[in-house]
């Protein structure tokens, strides 16, 4: 019965859920949540949407998430987003420590750049650029990773954001700029955190400021250590020495 629920009493897709890391997991979960409520016709797509008007002019601040949210209604297209979101988001939120704090800064950063991209690409959602974002970034720094098309095209990962663009070129004939859009912002995070850092004595411009590590981290343990020293040097100042007789 254990070997069913997938061990310990947890059915496998439990298990796979709460395996996920932190920001992954809760980006996938609101992804399907949004496009159920869609489903069942709780909200609609026009509430969804991100535009400069509704935002700032109407105080529709909600957009500012829920254009990242949805991907369309349940179906199979949805599932193979989310199978890409939760894929590569959770392979980069891996890679990138037990803390949260460095891949939630990613996504702050992407989705940023995607929001003020927006308005000249005439693009309201914006899930799909900020996936490809993220695929785009895991496949540069994989390079050697070795990955297959239907069994029938083999290519190194550097080479997917190429293929998924051709394969939308050819699906919808039109030129993808959701794509296009991932790559570029992609790029630039690529950029400054794995190729700037070694030409430029290790300084890493995108790096999470440290009021933000401390949000997830609390106080780095150095900085903790030095105030335990110095509450110590204080409290030693403060004793009195021992009269001599």
């Amino acid at each position: 019965m254990d070997q069913i629920m997938g061990g310990e009493g947890a059915f496998p897709l439990e298990t796979w859920f709460w395996e996920m890391p932190i920001c992954t997991r809760w980006w996938t979960t609101a992804t399907v949540l949004t496009s159920g409520l869609v489903q069942c016709k709780l909200v609609t797509p026009f509430q969804l949407f991100y535009s400069y008007r509704t935002v700032f002019q109407k105080s529709e601040y909600w957009r500012l998430l829920t254009t990242f949210l949805y991907f369309g209604p349940i179906s199979i297209d949805l599932l193979f987003h989310v199978y890409f979101l939760q894929r590569y988001a959770r392979l980069l939120e891996e890679s990138s420590g037990r803390s949260p704090a460095y891949f939630s800064w990613l996504l702050v950063y992407a989705m940023t750049s995607l929001l003020l991209l927006s308005p000249f690409v005439s693009m309201p959602f914006l899930g799909h650029p900020l996936s490809s974002t993220l695929v785009y970034i895991w496949s540069r720094r994989n390079p050697d990773t070795l990955m297959s098309f239907l069994g029938l095209l083999v290519f190194r990962a550097p080479y997917l954001p190429w293929v998924l663009m051709g394969i939308s070129f050819v699906l919808h004939g039109t030129v993808p700029k959701d794509e296009f859009m991932g790559v570029i912002i992609g790029h630039v995070w690529y950029f400054f955190n794995d190729v700037y850092p070694p030409l430029h004595g290790g300084s890493r411009p995108l790096d999470p400021p440290m009021w933000w590590r401390r949000l997830f981290e609390g106080r780095p343990r150095d900085e903790t250590a030095e105030g335990m020293d110095n509450d110590i040097a204080v409290a030693g100042a403060e004793v009195p020495p021992p009269e001599v007789r």
